[in-house]
């Protein structure tokens, strides 16, 4: 029996057809598991075989089982914004973290199946830890460090006057709180396959109420810390001008006091040298002394003198003829 070209299509269809067929079997009996995934094969809704966690390729039987898969890594958890009240009754709003991993893939799928409600149940058992232990907390526990320390040297005015500080180091600390919210949230772990590995506070804040009073609160410490300020600025200030008021009065005194000493002096000196002059030719010192006082009457003065005073005695001798 010869085949002709009439023959050709129908050999090439159905080699497509049963290579598409062998194809499709292939791709429904294996599978390939990623290196961050684990695996579990489910057959007719429930697990069968061992958990495969060797990255790879892998059977299965085709059109009954199929592959769940689950990640290896840490995965994250963020919950919802909580207000919850302190031990000392100040309402605070809590922002809470946590990372958490799939350790027993069939305990998982049996309890929560997938990680949707996984996050439910994540979400039902850490708000309740958070809201218990912060709820048994003072404020300062939860926001300061079990190691913090402060160097009242290092600390300013401000901070000192404020007598509701409280410079003791806490008696927990933050990072004991969160410990102790990874404790009770772990022991609830195990019946689902999970393992939490951190729960971590990232935001705490007071509600909107509180708030605007502590910003009033703020704002009036502010406001008497800066009158304090002035006051003691003022104070100040009339201390350094009286200071400087006394200060002056010395400089002007001591000037004062110099001043009259070299006048003094000056005077002496003057009167010195004048004697000095005058013992020298007394009859040309008189002369001088006289033609000075004739010089200061000036013009347009009219001065009414006897004839014979000796004031005229230089401008009479000077008229007449020498002998």
């Amino acid at each position: 029996m010869r085949y002709t070209h009439k023959h050709a299509p129908i050999i090439t269809v159905g080699l497509v057809v049963g290579l598409v067929v062998i194809a499709v079997i292939l791709s429904g009996t294996l599978f390939v598991i990623d290196q961050a995934e684990q695996g579990i094969l489910v057959q007719f809704g429930r697990p069968v075989g061992e958990v495969v966690t060797e990255p790879g390729l892998h059977w299965k039987v085709p059109f009954i089982q199929e592959v769940r898969r689950f990640d290896k890594r840490l995965l994250a958890w963020d919950g919802e914004v909580s207000q919850i009240p302190t031990l000392g009754r100040e309402f605070i709003v809590v922002d809470t973290t946590a990372r958490w991993r799939i350790v027993e893939p069939l305990q998982f799928l049996r309890s929560v199946r997938d990680e949707s409600g996984a996050r439910a149940r994540l979400d039902d058992i850490i708000d309740s830890v958070v809201r218990d232990i912060v709820s048994g907390a003072d404020l300062e526990e939860i926001v300061r460090s079990h190691d913090w320390d402060v160097d009242i040297d290092e600390l300013d005015d401000e901070a000192l006057i404020r007598e509701d500080v409280d410079l003791e180091s806490p008696k927990m600390g933050r990072e004991r709180l969160e410990q102790q919210m990874l404790a009770s949230a772990s022991r609830l772990m195990p019946e689902m396959g999970i393992e939490i590995a951190d729960v971590r506070i990232k935001r705490i804040n007071y509600i909107d109420s509180v708030r605007r009073q502590v910003e009033s609160r703020m704002i009036a410490e502010r406001q008497s810390i800066a009158a304090r300020f002035r006051s003691e600025g003022e104070g100040r200030s009339q201390e350094i001008l009286g200071q400087m008021e006394r200060q002056l009065l010395q400089i002007r005194s001591e000037a004062e006091r110099q001043a009259q000493e070299i006048r003094g002096k000056a005077d002496a000196e003057a009167t010195r040298i004048y004697g000095q002059a005058y013992g020298l030719d007394p009859e040309f010192f008189a002369f001088f002394r006289t033609l000075e006082s004739y010089n200061a009457l000036g013009e347009n003065t009219t001065l009414l003198i006897g004839a014979d005073a000796e004031f005229f005695h230089y401008l009479e001798s000077s008229g007449q003829p020498e002998p």
